[in-house]
């Protein structure tokens, strides 16, 4: 699988966070979500899977959580592993992300996770925008088709 990030830390202990992601575009956009703490970041929506959630939940969850927005997943355009350090939760993490291509289909509410914003840029925009490696790839690879 392939990997994207900070290289592996020799005698580090990570934890394994699998997590599910969303590519979100429409007529030109792409529905992302801008973090603003712990460090501030543009990311595709998504994140971890909870025990007994299958990722297909997690992944609707995740969106309506980050971005407000029910979904429809189109089809798996992949996966990739990143060993990084979590400040919210305190832990260092290897972090296994399943990305989705998905349909935004209609506004239900504002993002109900903390320090959230749903923002709608031009694809080209969000790719280049995205804060980790991996998302950038997989946004870019749809974009480029």
């Amino acid at each position: 699988m392939r990997r994207f990030g900070e290289p592996v830390k020799s005698g580090q202990k990570y934890i394994l966070r699998p997590g599910v992601y969303a590519v979100l575009p429409r007529e030109g956009s792409m529905l992302v979500t801008h973090q603003m703490h712990p460090y501030t970041e543009v990311q595709l929506p998504g994140g971890g899977i909870d025990p007994g959630e299958s990722p297909l939940q997690a992944l609707h969850r995740e969106v309506l959580e980050e971005t407000g927005w029910r979904i429809a997943p189109r089809r798996r355009l992949g996966a990739f592993r990143r060993f990084t350090f979590m400040p919210e939760y305190e832990i260092w993490a290897e972090k296994l992300c399943h990305i989705y291509l998905a349909q935004p289909v209609r506004k239900l509410a504002d993002p109900t996770e903390p320090f959230h914003t749903a923002l709608w840029m031009p694809s080209e925009d969000a790719v280049e925008e995205l804060g980790n490696a991996g998302d950038r790839h997989f946004a870019a690879s749809w974009l480029n088709g």
